[in-house]
């Protein structure tokens, strides 16, 4: 089948410190580089790295490279990028990690997306930085972070994460990945709501 009679996809980049460290990129720019790709309806959320766009090529693992090699080229420093289709984000939005009467309103749900699943040895270091405040989970290719108050009260952190994991990742709150998913995807129906945890 010919490129041009496949139907567009909907995808989520989300995109890894790309205004931290005293880089600075605006969105306005941030959507123009995803259209040099030849992507469309390409649209940002917020300016923590969060772009929709459409296409229709599905191997998404080719097109994380692609926008990486891209914005190296453009902005002058790597940008890690992590690819979920729009019904993955509405999986992840759904996903229940943890015994709803294990978060209360005033904790903070950190979601982690990675490569690739993280392995059992992965997954045993982490457990090492479980903590009265703390709790980790993970389901598939994110690493559900649970901090019980605020995530400036924890020795946690996105870094020790990555060291822990042996990968990089980059963290959304739940709240943004919510969001994300009421804007740009439908519910999905019949979700499973355990695993690692």
């Amino acid at each position: 089948m010919k490129l041009d009679t496949l139907p567009l996809r909907r995808y989520v980049a989300f995109l890894r410190a790309i205004n931290v460290g005293g880089h600075t990129v605006k969105m306005d720019q941030l959507r123009t580089l995803f259209e040099g790709l030849e992507f469309a309806n390409v649209s940002t959320f917020i300016s923590s790295g969060n772009v929709a766009f459409e296409s229709q090529r599905n191997d998404t693992h080719a097109i994380e490279r692609e926008i990486e090699e891209h914005l190296q080229q453009a902005l002058g420093f790597p940008v890690a990028t992590f690819i979920r289709s729009a019904a993955e984000v509405r999986a992840i939005a759904d996903y229940r990690p943890l015994a709803a009467d294990r978060v209360a309103d005033e904790h903070t749900l950190m979601i982690a997306f990675v490569r690739s699943p993280p392995g059992d040895q992965a997954w045993q270091k982490l457990q090492g930085y479980r903590t009265d405040k703390d709790d980790f989970h993970v389901h598939q290719r994110e690493v559900y972070w649970l901090c019980r108050g605020k995530i400036s009260e924890s020795a946690f952190s996105g870094a020790l994460l990555e060291k822990t994991l042996g990968t990089a990742a980059t963290m959304r709150n739940s709240t943004t990945v919510r969001k994300l998913a009421c804007k740009y995807a439908a519910p999905l129906r019949g979700m499973p709501h355990n695993d690692k945890a």
